[in-house]
C-alpha cells in the first residue's frame, strides 16, 4: 500500500502550525527526495524550555497511534517524540539550540546542497546505498568516499563553497556536479 505524499501528511497534521512557537523545520529524507518506504518525517524544533515543549507536544500529539515521548540524558537533554499520522511516522526533536545550529539540521543542509549539485546519478547512488540499510549520513559518506566517522565527515563539508563541493562530487565520479 502506498502512502500519501509527505507534504499532505505535514499539512494534515498541522504540525508546523501547532509547533510554530518552537521554530519547527522539516528535515530528513522525504524533503531531500531520497525517502524509502520506512522513512519518517523529522521535525526539528528550538525548545529552550523543555517542559513547555513537552507539554505542547503531549497536548497536540499524544492521542496519535504509536506516540512516545522521551528525553535524552546527555548533550543538552533534547526531547524526542514520535507518532504515526496520515500515513507517515513522525519524529519531533526539540533541543535548546536554535534549529540552524542543531547537528540534524546541519547534516540536512549539507545533504541538500550535495544533492542539488550532484545530479540524478548521485541521488540514485544515495538511494541505493540507503536500500542496503545504511543510514543517511553513512550513505553520503560511502558514496563520496569520505573516511572516518561519517557524521563528522559530513559536518566537515558544511563550510565549503558549492564550487568545492562540486569538485568533491566530480572526484567521486559524478559528472552532474558541473
Amino acid at each position: 500500500m502506498s502512502r500519501p505524499p509527505y507534504r499532505d501528511a505535514v499539512r494534515n497534521s498541522g504540525i508546523l502550525t501547532i509547533l510554530a512557537a518552537f521554530d519547527p523545520h522539516l528535515a530528513g529524507t522525504p524533503p531531500l527526495g531520497i525517502a524509502l518506504p520506512a522513512s519518517d518525517l523529522d521535525v526539528l524544533c528550538h525548545a529552550p524550555d523543555a517542559a513547555a515543549f513537552t507539554r505542547a507536544v503531549w497536548d497536540a500529539f499524544s492521542a496519535y497511534p504509536e506516540f512516545t515521548l522521551r528525553q535524552w540524558m546527555g548533550e543538552g537533554r533534547p526531547v524526542i517524540a514520535s507518532f504515526y499520522a496520515f500515513g507517515w511516522p513522525f519524529e519531533i526533536f526539540g533541543a535548546a539550540l536554535p534549529v540552524r545550529e542543531q547537528t540534524g539540521w546541519r547534516h540536512f543542509d549539507i545533504e541538500r546542497r550535495l544533492l542539488a549539485l550532484g545530479g540524478e546519478a548521485f541521488r540514485a547512488e544515495i538511494i541505493e546505498a540507503r536500500r542496503t540499510n545504511m543510514k543517511t549520513e553513512p550513505a553520503f559518506a560511502a558514496v563520496l568516499g569520505l573516511g572516518g566517522n561519517p557524521y563528522e565527515a559530513l559536518l566537515a563539508l558544511e563550510g565549503q563553497a558549492d564550487l568545492e563541493l562540486a569538485g568533491l562530487l566530480r572526484q567521486a565520479g559524478y559528472a552532474g556536479a558541473d
